[in-house]
């Protein structure tokens, strides 16, 4: 298992790649090399670790995360095709099993399920009884196949749940159990952003074991101890000086095709002085509100805690549920009155969030460059568009003085 462990600054592409080369010289562990039947053998491996193992499957016609029993689970020769409010699966030429950029699932959904049971409250016979391990221990997950953006996207979360005062438990026991086998991505997608956010395509902390495909298998990366036991129960060898220039060709070669670079620079200060620019009325012409972007952003965490009661009166439940700040009922207040009424400052407030006071808050950005917010917007918004447009339009200000309020 990896460690609990804040997550690094991310850094620019050229540096990133730059350290990730450094890494893979100084280490002191082998490069491994699976075949595919020794592939599925680890995967057997994991399962009889005890762990849930979780990975990319074909599901209502997009790859999701869901349970993966074995090799033939996973999505075989089908590739994705990504863009502003487009997705589609595709058929590749070869048999790749991490052919595909992600789809709308990360690890999010399950070390932060959409919801989740905090406590019941029961009134036997008069007298008040609280259980608050109503779900039982929480399953121990092995992911299989998370890209470098993902692995960050958790190592964010760490930082959101376990790195103030308080500890959010239940988080922390799932995470604490987890295995992460990652894949270095070698197939992004068209609206894939993770070199101009330091994120990937190279995983570079945050696994036990980290895959990278090539013809005839799998390069691999030794990331714990876990993982080194899960390779050799594999039968895993040493891969070959061809076998690991080809595998660090085939991710330089995808770092190459990501053709989406962002001006980034200062971006946060930018949102920060633009508040009352009218781009946002426009953005929010066409936004629906409809939450798509926070549901599948790997990392954002807004929840709601909601209490529900018996008819009886007997038994009480607390849960937690995932909320999104598009909606209008989100910052209801006393008094009944919300204070973003208007789509305009939802839309503001999420995306300043994400790449200006998320850094205020922890540290690093909120954004992984994963691209899953544009490819699953049903009104096709692009972020880097819209922060395209902003910083082209930098100190415009709206008439109506509603949209002036301070983001910080």
């Amino acid at each position: 298992m990896v460690p609990l462990a804040s997550c690094r600054k991310a850094g620019e592409p050229a540096t990133f790649l730059r350290e990730h080369r450094e890494r893979k010289s100084e280490g002191t562990e082998p490069v491994r090399f699976m075949d595919r039947p020794a592939f599925g053998r680890l995967l057997a491996e994991l399962a009889r670790r005890g762990y849930a193992v979780i990975g990319p499957t074909l599901r209502g016609g997009a790859i999701v995360l869901d349970h993966v029993e074995g090799l033939e689970d996973l999505p075989r020769g089908l590739g994705s095709r990504h863009g502003p409010g487009v997705y589609s699966l595709l058929r590749r030429d070869d048999d790749r099993l991490f052919g595909q950029a992600p789809g709308p699932d990360s690890a999010k959904r399950f070390l932060f399920p959409p919801r989740e049971r905090l406590a019941t409250v029961s009134r036997p016979g008069g007298r008040l009884t609280v259980d608050r391990a109503a779900d039982g221990e929480p399953p121990r997950y092995a992911f299989v196949g998370l890209r470098a953006c993902d692995l960050q996207a958790v190592l964010i979360q760490d930082r959101v749940f376990l790195g103030g005062p308080y500890r959010d438990e239940p988080y922390e026991a799932r995470r604490d159990g987890a295995f992460f086998l990652a894949a270095n991505c070698t197939d992004p997608g068209q609206t894939c952003f993770c070199t101009s956010t330091g994120t990937g395509p190279w995983c570079r902390a945050g696994f036990d074991v980290a895959v990278t495909e090539i013809d005839g298998g799998m390069v691999a990366e030794v990331g714990t101890a876990e993982g080194r036991e899960v390779l050799d129960a594999a039968g895993a060898r040493e891969a070959s000086p061809d076998e690991i220039a080809a595998s660090d060709r085939a991710v330089r070669q995808a770092a190459d095709r990501i053709d989406r670079r962002p001006d980034l620079r200062g971006i946060g200060e930018v949102l920060y002085r633009n508040a009352g620019n009218p781009v946002w009325d426009e953005i929010a012409e066409r936004c629906l509100a409809c939450g798509n972007c926070t549901a599948v952003c790997p990392t954002c965490f807004c929840h709601d805690v909601v209490d529900t009661a018996s008819i009886t009166g007997q038994e009480a439940e607390r849960s937690r549920e995932w909320a999104s700040c598009f909606s209008e009922e989100f910052t209801h207040v006393a008094g009944g009155s919300p204070i973003r009424a208007s789509g305009a400052s939802r839309y503001r407030q999420w995306l300043t969030h994400k790449f200006a006071s998320w850094r205020d808050q922890f540290g690093v950005p909120g954004c992984v460059g994963c691209g899953r917010c544009v490819t699953w917007c049903p009104a096709g918004i692009d972020i880097l568009e819209v922060l395209a447009a902003i910083r082209a339009r930098d100190g415009e200000r709206d008439h109506d003085e509603r949209h002036r309020t301070a983001v910080r």
